[in-house]
């Protein structure tokens, strides 16, 4: 999950450097936002036109966009250079946009970045008391920001090492700053209450529709109180940092569930214990998500237990909108496609064909992790070779398992649980030479994978619930050659993306998944070709550097957006002005709520959906009754009391009075009485 923090001030909320909005940052979004929209229109148009080769056309003395050239306008996906140049040398866009559209001294003016995440992308060793070596991490999340345009980076997170001395800390922090990072100092106990504890031992199962660990687990993180304190404390710690080094106009991006307090921390949040994750969440202006299913979940959750309102937009809370989107993350296609040309990749790709030779190559690249479905996989293969007697010796599974959390009994467990799967399965189907699973509890160096997805013929992943699940991304940008198959659960989130083109199965289902591999190794030449081209186009097209694009140009849109919905905001009744004309007019006519407006206030206890029983007795607040009176018996005065309720209760509350009752929302109409 990624949150993006940053708010918009309204008139009853306190200003602070994180909610305040620069008019002048308002304006420059809203023009390079039409500068877009305008630079998109004359591209569609231009592909309209023939002979690009000899365009005559011209800005005519109107400033008809229809009449701007790709040359006036410097095309649908202008560089910064661009840019400069389309306002430097079109006086139909200065007339349109205006000048300062984030062009300064002729320079474009890139935005600030602050993005924070649990973890830097950075491995630090300490080689001296004030001396550290540093190696960059090739995450996805780096490559996606590595190839955002016009946005000035920083990262703020935890380097992963305790550095409880100050000299230390110092030259950290030094070294950081070359490579464009901030970082934070956790100390070893809230590592261990924060990350080991909440992180890991509930809110992970919890998003990953698993049961929460029995007491007996929480042994050595104490109890679940202990570690949300600790989850609190070091968002704080995060959001610290980020205050340190925030300037007005930066987007904080917050990362995953680690720092879903981070938000309201940006915020000065009070804190209510049974709510405040949510709510803190919704503290940011764009809050997205890898698919729709996780999306409208949030909305469902904060409708259900915040009793807020859910909009196709978002979620709304009492008149501030925080909206929720779906954005499922890529990769760098690219670097994966640039290792395979290199030699010693050719060179591990012919080793591997070789060794492999006269057998199907089926591979599965995993964190040996309860969701990921390993021992459903290595079951459905048993099954297969059970019902396909003829391909025990021409087809191979290769299972990377990457060992992760080995200090926890349920993952040590599961290893042993699959290493036993493994060993009656060889002993049963292997013979002297070989066996059917070549099982390794390891990871691979990206060049050795990449050779490997090469070689592949299917890929399995049979994940039992998954955010994402980028290995199918990566073994389809390395199939340019083979095409090769990929079985993919439905429950993974890249099956939203990579659906189409991929078998999709369900990994509980063994017969099925056993029935899908034998669908996949015996797919025709077409129809491979069909799948994976369908797949390939979507994994090089929608790409890491592209998410992270889109992301950030969703929160410019949204600051706009949030922008304007506020100066449409109606103004407040002037309400000396109201009484004066109210008691110069002769004929009036008042229509009054009834819910939540004329009623009592119903104490919920801090029940979650509050107390319908109480709330279907709606009662007439007594404070109101002799007001009420008053205007009834005013013959210049006619009230109207409208409400969604039975018609019953609202003869119950107002039969004594001289009014008009409109029931179940106006299908029942009467004065007085029915």
């Amino acid at each position: 999950m990624k949150l993006t923090s940053g708010d918009h001030c309204t008139d009853n909320m306190p200003v602070n450097k994180y909610n305040s909005r620069s008019q002048n940052r308002v304006d420059r979004l809203l023009r390079v936002r039409e500068l877009r929209k305008l630079s998109k229109a004359v591209s569609i148009d231009d592909k309209n036109v023939t002979g690009n080769s000899e365009r005559k056309n011209k800005i005519d003395s109107s400033g008809d966009p229809e009449h701007f050239t790709e040359d006036d306008m410097g095309g649908a996906e202008s560089s910064p250079e661009q840019d400069d140049e389309i306002l430097e040398a079109s006086p139909i866009a200065r007339k349109i946009l205006g000048d300062g559209c984030g062009v300064s001294d002729g320079k474009q003016m890139k935005q600030r970045l602050l993005v924070v995440a649990n973890r830097l992308p950075v491995s630090a060793v300490r080689r001296g008391e004030d001396s550290w070596s540093l190696e960059i991490s090739a995450g996805g999340l780096v490559s996606a920001l590595l190839g955002v345009r016009d946005v000035d980076a920083k990262w703020i997170g935890w380097a992963g090492v305790n550095v409880p001395d100050e000299v230390g800390q110092k030259a950290l922090t030094k070294a950081l700053a070359e490579k464009r990072c901030i970082p934070v100092f956790l100390d070893e106990e809230i590592v261990h209450q924060y990350y080991n504890g909440y992180c890991n031992n509930i809110l992970w199962p919890l998003f990953h529709y698993l049961g929460l660990p029995q007491e007996d687990r929480l042994a050595t993180t104490r109890s679940f109180q202990s570690q949300f304190d600790a989850y609190k404390r070091a968002n704080q710690m995060f959001a610290d940092v980020v205050n340190q080094h925030y300037e007005e106009g930066d987007v904080v991006w917050c990362h995953d569930y680690h720092l879903m307090f981070l938000p309201r921390c940006l915020k000065d949040y009070d804190s209510r214990m049974k709510v405040e994750l949510l709510r803190s969440v919704l503290a940011a202006d764009l809050v997205g998500f890898h698919t729709y299913d996780y999306a409208r979940h949030f909305v469902s959750a904060c409708t259900r237990i915040l009793g807020l309102e859910g909009t196709p937009e978002g979620v709304e809370d009492q008149g501030k909108l925080t909206r929720v989107a779906a954005f499922p993350i890529g990769i760098d296609s690219d670097r994966f496609k640039r290792a395979l040309e290199l030699p010693a990749v050719k060179e591990h790709i012919n080793e591997l064909t070789h060794r492999f030779a006269g057998r199907k190559v089926m591979l599965g690249v995993d964190r040996l992790d309860m969701i990921k479905g390993i021992p459903q996989k290595i079951l459905a293969f048993e099954k297969f070779l059970e019902e396909n007697p003829i391909w025990r010796d021409k087809v191979v599974l290769l299972q990377i398992a990457v060992p992760t959390r080995t200090d926890v009994p349920e993952y040590q467990k599961l290893t042993s649980q699959v290493h036993e799967i493994v060993g009656r399965i060889n002993g049963r189907f292997g013979t002297l030479t070989a066996v059917p699973i070549h099982h390794l509890d390891r990871s691979l160096d990206f060049h050795a994978l990449c050779a490997l997805y090469a070689v592949t013929d299917v890929a399995l992943v049979t994940s039992l619930r998954d955010g994402m699940n980028l290995v199918s991304y990566e073994f389809v940008a390395c199939q340019g050659a083979k095409k090769g198959v990929l079985i993919l659960s439905e429950f993974a989130g890249a099956a939203q993306s990579l659906g189409a083109g991929a078998l999709l199965v369900n990994p509980w289902n063994i017969t099925e998944v056993a029935n899908s591999i034998a669908h996949a190794l015996n797919m025709p030449a077409d129809e491979r070709e069909k799948r994976h081209r369908h797949n390939y186009a979507h994994v090089t097209t929608h790409t890491a550097q592209d998410w992270a694009e889109t992301f950030v140009s969703e929160l410019n849109d949204t600051v706009v957006e949030a922008q304007l919905r506020t100066r449409q905001v109606p103004p407040l009744l002037p309400s000396e002005l109201a009484i004066e004309r109210y008691l110069q007019s002769n004929n009036r006519l008042l229509i009054l709520g009834f819910n939540s407006t004329l009623t009592e206030l119903v104490e919920c206890s801090g029940r979650r959906g509050g107390d319908q029983i109480k709330e279907m007795e709606l009662k007439l607040h007594p404070d109101l009754k002799g007001p009420l009176t008053t205007l009834c018996n005013d013959s210049k005065t006619t009230v109207i009391v409208l409400s969604g309720s039975d018609r019953s209760v609202l003869d119950d509350n107002f039969g004594e009075y001289n009014m008009w009752l409109a029931a179940e929302n106006g299908m029942f109409f009467a004065s007085y009485r029915w």
